[in-house]
């Protein structure tokens, strides 16, 4: 951690619109009126997907046309859909984070934000390719919520196609491996380790299979859901006030993985995401209290500061501190809580960015590199985009202002504000 104090709202705007211009410095032209991003400046090609390319990078475009009522964040946007739009037949992906389906939900928002009716044309075509090469059973090796059914389920049933999304979830009901609690999933075949949180693990199919239940009234869908929550919350190492679940049993590439994160991918900043979600489908203050539990780790765990090699050293969206700050934006919202944890947080980003006459951005580490600097990159996961949407919302929060975001991330709930 650096030490400095928190900027204010406005100096918090000023480093998001910074991240924003470096964002636009880098992207590509191509050709055809189309825009598009690379992972990083460097590579040679843009990359279409969710994760780390420029599906990613349209949601960040939307909350800057929508923050500072600038349209030329939309024209950037609408440039970018349309390199999403010729990615759709030529790319080999049909999942959320790495595929066609993210594609889809982007190019939808950009036709329903934005009016853009090719869009909304493309994000069609794109789900029919999906339904076409289901085998009724998966899509591909992955069968989890980034790169599998869980992820393609979810992110067809907020782009309004809910027959994909039943059949996508449908068959973790006859793959599904009793636990001692509950029941888990591997999320690849051939693996013996199976893992436990949202990006790759059982929550996260736990995730799609709720909201897709609750939305299509499949009790089954749900009951597989709560099963699976129950078999990870049985493994829980923190209790009764913390919440804490290793990465994996048995443990997935202990050389590369710590035992125990804290962010959204693999770690209580993630799981509490899920946990709010079962609170609003089902009212259970159960899940609010596990959610309470997930944030006393996430604030009492030491991070953002760099305690040892490989503990934090991601700023970004999926694996690093902009994760984390999206769960304080959404407890500020809804709990009334503190913005002093989220400004510790800020304070640490603004302390780590590279700011300079192309703007703003961030640098991640590899702790088992010489040197460990990583180049920037753009997108959600791991660059400006994750981090700038982030910036944004909370400089909002800071001036009382509206929490919701102008693209709805799909596996992070919209604040529900507590009763008085």
């Amino acid at each position: 951690m650096t030490g400095a104090p928190a900027p204010g709202p406005d100096g918090i705007e000023a480093l998001a619109a910074d991240g924003l211009r470096w964002l636009l410095s880098v992207a590509r032209d191509t050709g055809d009126g189309g825009l598009g991003w690379p992972v990083r400046p460097s590579d040679a090609e843009v990359d279409p997907m969710l994760y780390n390319g420029t599906a990613g990078v349209v949601p960040v475009l939307l909350e800057a046309w929508r923050h500072f009522g600038d349209d030329s964040y939309g024209d950037a946007a609408v440039r970018a859909a349309r390199l999403l739009a010729d990615s759709v037949g030529t790319w080999e992906d049909d999942s959320l984070y790495f595929g066609r389906t993210g594609m889809a939900l982007v190019l939808r928002a950009v036709h329903d934000g934005l009016g853009d009716s090719a869009a909304g044309t493309a994000a069609d075509r794109a789900l029919d390719l999906v339904r076409a090469r289901f085998d009724g059973t998966r899509w591909g090796e992955l069968f989890e919520l980034m790169g599998g059914n869980a992820g393609i389920g979810l992110g067809a049933l907020l782009a309004g196609a809910d027959d994909l999304a039943v059949r996508a979830v449908e068959p973790y009901a006859r793959t599904a491996e009793p636990t001692a609690a509950g029941i888990q999933w591997a999320f690849r075949p051939g693996v013996s380790g199976r893992m436990h949180h949202m990006s790759h693990g059982t929550l996260g199919i736990v995730y799609g299979l709720a909201a897709v239940g609750h939305a299509a009234g499949r009790a089954d869908l749900v009951d597989l859901a709560l099963a699976g929550a129950a078999g990870v919350v049985a493994r829980d190492e923190a209790g009764p006030e913390g919440f804490l679940v290793p990465h994996s049993d048995p443990p997935h590439r202990s050389d590369l993985t710590a035992r125990h994160n804290y962010g959204w991918c693999h770690g209580p900043a993630g799981d509490a995401q899920l946990f709010r979600l079962l609170r609003d489908l089902h009212g259970d203050p159960g899940w609010t209290a596990l959610a309470d539990r997930c944030w006393h780790t996430v604030t009492h765990s030491g991070l953002p500061r760099r305690l040892r090699p490989g503990f934090w050293d991601n700023n970004g969206r999926c694996c690093g501190t902009a994760g984390v700050l999206a769960l304080a934006g959404d407890r500020i919202a809804e709990r009334g809580e503190s913005p002093a944890f989220a400004g510790v947080l800020v304070a640490d980003l603004a302390g780590r960015a590279v700011r300079d006459a192309d703007g703003a951005r961030w640098s991640n580490v590899e702790h088992r590199a010489d040197p460990g600097a990583l180049e920037p990159e753009t997108g959600w996961a791991m660059g400006n985009a994750g981090i700038v949407r982030e910036l944004l919302r909370h400089t909002r929060l800071l001036r009382g202002g509206d929490p919701a975001y102008a693209f709805a991330w799909p596996d992070q709930p919209a604040p529900t504000p507590s009763p008085p």
